[in-house]
């Protein structure tokens, strides 16, 4: 996909990997529209690549179609990468008591619907672009999933539930498109420096940083963004899910 004057919609854009793959999309050329419920950090974004803020909840149809109306303002919208997401941390049953049910399905809302719900209405406006040469292509999605969904850790039921939905979506999503041209992949990253880490006590956070095999640290949000301009490049790359981990296997 030829990114130079293209359209990309990147949600979850306020901080970490959105900010970072809406930057470095920016920056080969493409015109980015930015989604998030973050003003304060769309703000900075724009000022710092001239994206296009969007102000929204992924999960609202309204709000997702205003930002895609946004984007057909720019150009063609070819390439949209689902970012937004939250990570909250809850056991089954707990000192408390049982996992309680609206966090559960605030984060399902959240990771698994609001990926979907990007996913429809972006597939409808990229079907009814002109397919590029030599191809056919259409469009590019990208989704983000996690580790966590093939090997969560205990307090990450509903999270890793979340993301193991959105590698569910991938395969019958590219299948599906595959007939208008518009290719899906999901990346699950591993441990990266991210707000989601930063959020954490210091213990937990030194214990997550002795983790990764190699190499030995904690993945840098421009290197997701790199794999994301890998995507964009590599026509090959469809229906398929891709850890990006520094081969790490998360403990019990």
């Amino acid at each position: 996909m030829e990114l130079t004057g293209a359209v990309a919609l990147v949600t979850g854009a306020g901080s970490g990997l959105g900010a970072a793959t809406a930057e470095a999309l920016a920056a080969a050329g493409a015109r980015v529209v930015a989604l998030d419920l973050n003003a304060e950090g769309l703000a900075a974004l724009a000022a710092r690549c001239g994206a296009t803020p969007v102000v929204g909840d992924v999960a609202s149809e309204t709000d997702v179609e205003g930002a895609i109306a946004a984007a057909a303002g720019l150009g063609k919208l070819r390439v949209a990468v689902n970012c937004a997401g939250i990570a909250p941390a809850a056991r089954l049953v707990g000192r408390g008591g049982a996992h309680d049910l609206a966090l559960f399905e605030r984060t399902i809302r959240v990771n698994l619907t609001g990926t979907f719900n990007v996913m429809r209405l972006v597939a409808l406006r990229m079907q009814a672009e002109d397919a590029t040469a030599p191809e056919g292509e259409r469009g590019v999605i990208v989704n983000t999933a996690s580790i966590a969904a093939e090997d969560g850790q205990v307090g990450q039921c509903a999270y890793a539930a979340s993301k193991a939905g959105v590698m569910g979506l991938t395969l019958p999503a590219a299948r599906e498109l595959a007939r208008t041209g518009i290719r899906v992949v999901t990346l699950a990253p591993g441990l990266f420096e991210t707000p989601m880490l930063a959020g954490l006590p210091e213990a937990a956070q030194a214990a997550i940083r002795a983790l990764p095999p190699f190499p030995a640290r904690l993945g840098r949000p421009e290197e997701f963004a790199a794999m994301v301009l890998a995507i964009c490049a590599n026509p090959l790359l469809n229906g398929t899910t891709l850890r990006l981990d520094s081969a790490l296997r998360l403990p019990p």
